[in-house]
């Protein structure tokens, strides 16, 4: 039988962040970015630089560069139409990462986003607080977050063999979280309308919109 390691903290202790994990090549020339570490994770929120802003569309639009399935315009020969094409015709955008959730004081990660997971589904979080309870976030690790009772209990690992870290936080605490990072995700499509026009006047609204899509997020008014 694994013996899992519970923990409770102070509320204070207990960061969310969105992330958006960076496997695209950082030599884009296309438009500036900035510096990144492939396969690392970039924290999107209102406060990123334009470079950052330009790593984050520039990710995501790598995340969707394949022909849609049902094609109904040909892809654009240009290089910066033909990169952008699956992004603005593919139905269900996705965007590779997730909520994480750790320990600010220990950096001990409880939630992060799997292989295969996306921004895209982190309204699962609300089915954890309001609907089935539980829900899942990719694999390796397997992390699960489920609610009991009162309590939303995050496990690490649910298939990690050593053991895996694991916390409870009151029901309100986590809605908190999950309304702030939500928050985050919003204030980053923020930059990123102003930073489309500048940067790709001609595809400024439809990028904007297909990032909004890939976020599950409203756009921006």
């Amino acid at each position: 039988m694994v013996t899992k390691q519970r923990v409770r903290h102070h509320p204070l202790v207990i960061l969310m962040q969105p992330v958006l994990e960076i496997s695209a090549s950082d030599d884009c020339e296309l438009w500036p970015v900035g510096e990144h570490e492939s396969y690392g994770y970039l924290v999107l929120n209102g406060g990123l630089t334009p470079a950052e802003v330009g790593t984050a569309v520039m990710q995501i639009a790598d995340c969707n560069d394949f022909e849609p399935q049902e094609e109904h315009e040909s892809c654009p020969t240009d290089p910066l139409g033909a990169f952008l094409h699956g992004l603005l015709t593919v139905p269900d955008p996705f965007a590779a990462g997730g909520f994480r959730a750790r320990d600010n004081a220990t950096d001990t990660v409880f939630v992060e986003p799997g292989c295969c997971n996306g921004l895209e589904t982190w309204r699962d979080w609300l089915e954890v607080l309001d609907g089935t309870g539980c829900a899942y976030f990719g694999h390796d690790p397997s992390s699960v977050p489920e609610r009991v009772n009162d309590v939303v209990r995050f496990t690490f690992d649910a298939h990690g063999v050593d053991g895996s870290p694991v916390i409870e936080l009151p029901v309100e605490q986590v809605r908190r979280l999950v309304a702030e990072t939500q928050q985050d995700l919003q204030d980053f499509l923020s930059l990123a309308e102003p930073w489309a026009e500048h940067h790709l006047p001609a595809h400024a609204a439809a990028v904007t919109t297909a990032l909004a899509r890939a976020l599950d997020l409203a756009p921006t008014p």
